[in-house]
């Protein structure tokens, strides 16, 4: 039986596709559909030119609740596990969703709406910016279960917080507060709930509005930058300006500095 194909819900509207998960009634704890949906999302988003921004948020009062335990279409289990199963089910899963974000060719905004617990928290983290409602908490839960973090967390985390910090969250696996993730640079903006989403619009608009391949270089810049040397980071910075030169919002931007006017980026 196939999940229905409004629990993750899409629309495009001034140049950015907004995916929402919508399994409120499990605190929309993501199954393999909608993981699978997620991932087809956004790189579409990458290839159409139409879409110059992203914004992944979701219904109800939880974000995401982690992967959805019990199982769901496509989910089942081996009837006897070997070796290499479950890590070929990381990553075909949980590393493959935390992949297609970071991966994503345009800017993808996180509009956490409440709970944000294991995956779910990794979802969130992994965009390029973190908008949160006072209400959302984020949760390193895996060691409640007794497990290791997947999804890229051991990866995601030390980058936003420093190893210290992460070991805290990952070890004793407690509820952070949006006010709190925000003061430990887990999250950009926190907002009531009632303004989360126009809070995520004005910022995913600005975006779209923005030299769309400069912006996607620069992530691709930031995102590689703590995982080679200087040398390596600088000789990828001068590749990535040299390619993003050739486009046309480079020129507009150039050209409006000269003729002191306001830039027109069409994502070119």
């Amino acid at each position: 039986m196939t999940e229905a194909p409004d629990t993750v819900l899409h629309r495009t509207a001034g140049n950015v596709s907004w995916i929402t998960l919508n399994r409120p009634e499990a605190m929309n704890a993501v199954t393999w559909d909608q993981r699978e949906r997620v991932i087809a999302l956004l790189s579409d988003a990458s290839a159409d030119p139409e879409v110059r921004a992203v914004v992944v948020t979701a219904t109800g009062k939880g974000f995401c609740a982690g992967a959805d335990l019990r199982g769901g279409a496509g989910a089942a289990q081996p009837a006897e596990r070997v070796a290499g199963d479950v890590a070929r089910m990381i990553r075909l899963g949980a590393q493959r969703l935390i992949t297609a974000v970071l991966d994503c060719e345009k800017p993808v905004i996180a509009a956490v709406n409440g709970t944000a617990a294991g995956i779910g928290a990794h979802l969130a983290l992994a965009c390029d910016l973190v908008i949160a409602a006072e209400e959302a908490r984020f949760i390193e839960v895996f060691v409640r279960r007794g497990l290791v973090p997947d999804g890229g967390g051991a990866y995601l985390l030390p980058r936003l917080i420093g190893p210290q910090k992460a070991k805290e969250l990952i070890f004793f696996g407690d509820a952070v507060p949006a006010a709190e993730a925000e003061r430990l640079g887990l999250v950009n903006k926190v907002v009531p709930a009632a303004e989360l989403e126009a809070a995520a619009r004005e910022w995913a608009e600005r975006l779209a509005q923005g030299p769309t391949r400069a912006l996607a270089l620069a992530k691709q810049l930031v995102n590689a930058s703590l995982d080679g040397d200087r040398a390596a980071a600088l000789a990828a910075e001068a590749t990535a300006q040299e390619i993003n030169m050739g486009t046309a919002d480079a020129n507009e931007g150039v050209a409006s500095f000269v003729e002191r006017r306001t830039p027109k980026y069409t994502g070119r």
